[in-house]
């Protein structure tokens, strides 16, 4: 990780978002464990320095698309972790007023099309967000996140060859954590890297580390860039790793198969201690700075804690809200 060419604003920034997102979701894994929080949670502990790297390099007025596993792409974009965790806990505080919970958290005034429970369900919304930009003539770009397994579905040709053939701005970051649910990406392919799929389209393809903050951030940039010059979208794979299961009730027995080590071994490429030594190497900064760092967002973290659990939960009849009805006399 080369940090030399960064300024101890940008790093400080990569390393407040990867922790808060980091320490966010290590809370919602307590909630579930306690009895507190209804359903599943998909977490997104590994992973920080991909949707970290990937918004650090968008504009305010840009568009995401998130997944299942979303909660650190909406941290990352800057979205309420007060009105996260309240959504998470099914309180109406929440982005969608405890309605939507973990996999459908959206926040339209941060540019989030929302989380999405379904497999490859964001990539047409997303790609329609780049198309709604370039029919209007702004410089917004959109960037839609996934999964490895959702590059294998329909939704994912359809939409980048919509995007490749009318040069929209989008760019498709495929976070490649090795598994969909149980089944290892490796098994199911006949690739060892899922940007060379972008040939078919021809629209650059790119493999990055995805435990490198600044690897990502840099593709992102350079395909960010891009999409804003009319050029048409950049398929982006980073190579990532999820520390939990599928989900919170997962214990990922499966990931034994190829490897006894397999975590053990990605673990040792932790992003966050990553940057941090990095950075201190570089003379950036120092760890005092990134202790005092930890301590800000330990005390966010918190608030939004119990902001979440001092919130009420919606009434009965708020079920019968927010609700599209069609009727036919």
């Amino acid at each position: 990780m080369d940090v030399k060419k960064y300024s101890k604003k940008q790093l400080a920034d990569f390393y407040e978002t990867m922790y808060t997102i980091r320490r966010f979701e290590e809370n919602v894994f307590e909630f579930y464990k306690q009895g507190l929080m209804a359903g599943l949670a998909h977490l997104y502990m590994g992973e920080e320095a991909v949707a970290t790297g990937v918004c650090g390099a968008l504009n305010e007025e840009d568009y995401i698309g998130s997944t299942h596993r979303g909660h650190g792409h909406l941290i990352a974009r800057g979205a309420d972790i007060n009105r996260m965790m309240a959504e998470i806990l099914g309180k109406k505080t929440g982005y969608s007023r405890g309605k939507g919970g973990s996999m459908h958290i959206m926040a339209m005034d941060k540019g989030i099309l929302g989380a999405n429970g379904i497999v490859g369900g964001g990539i047409p919304s997303t790609t329609g967000a780049a198309y709604s930009a370039k029919y209007r003539g702004t410089d917004q770009v959109s960037v839609c996140f996934l999964g490895d397994s959702a590059s294998n579905q329909g939704t994912f040709h359809e939409s980048i060859n919509m995007a490749a053939a009318w040069d929209l701005p989008c760019i498709y970051v495929i976070e490649n954590n090795l598994y969909g649910i149980s089944t290892d990406i490796r098994d199911v392919t006949n690739t060892p890297d899922l940007s060379v799929r972008a040939k078919a389209y021809n629209i650059p393809g790119v493999t990055v580390d995805g435990m490198d903050v600044t690897a990502v951030y840099e593709a992102a940039k350079t395909a960010v860039e891009r999409a804003r010059e009319g050029k048409g979208p950049t398929l982006i794979e980073a190579k990532t790793y999820r520390w939990q299961g599928h989900h919170v009730g997962d214990p990922a027995l499966y990931r034994q198969r190829k490897s006894k080590t397999e975590k053990e071994d990605w673990m040792k490429k932790d992003p966050i201690p990553a940057l941090e030594k990095a950075a201190v190497a570089a003379k950036k900064m120092t760890k005092k700075d990134f202790e005092a760092l930890r301590e800000e967002v330990e005390a966010k973290v918190q608030a939004a804690d119990k902001f979440a659990v001092d919130s009420e939960y919606p009434e009965v009849e708020d079920a019968f809200t927010d609700v599209f009805e069609e009727r036919i006399d």
